[in-house]
């Protein structure tokens, strides 16, 4: 199991997990919504894993988004998928 990051917030109903890249300007806006929004999430920054470990996040992560789009939000274990940054979408699900 790949361990992720994870971020405190008091908003803690839903587990949220975000497949990122550390590149990535719109990842970064995502996980500032979160944190400005107080939901609590991890996240994973794909691009800096490496060998058996980038297999195994890239398995779990084409499972929630075939076409591999950064970032993706996947809430409650898959019951909620969000491609891209989708600021209304995000608030509406988790806030």
């Amino acid at each position: 199991m790949v361990e992720t990051t994870k971020v405190e917030g008091e908003k803690d109903e839903h587990k949220v997990k975000v497949f990122t890249l550390s590149t990535c300007a719109w990842c970064k806006k995502t996980k500032r919504l979160l944190e400005e929004e107080g939901i609590e999430y991890e996240y994973v920054d794909i691009d800096l894993l490496e060998g058996g470990d980038r297999k195994e996040v890239m398995e779990e992560f084409k499972e929630f988004n075939p076409k591999k789009n950064c970032p993706t939000i996947v809430v409650d274990e898959g019951e909620t998928v969000i491609v891209g940054y989708m600021e209304d979408k995000i608030k509406e699900v988790l806030c």
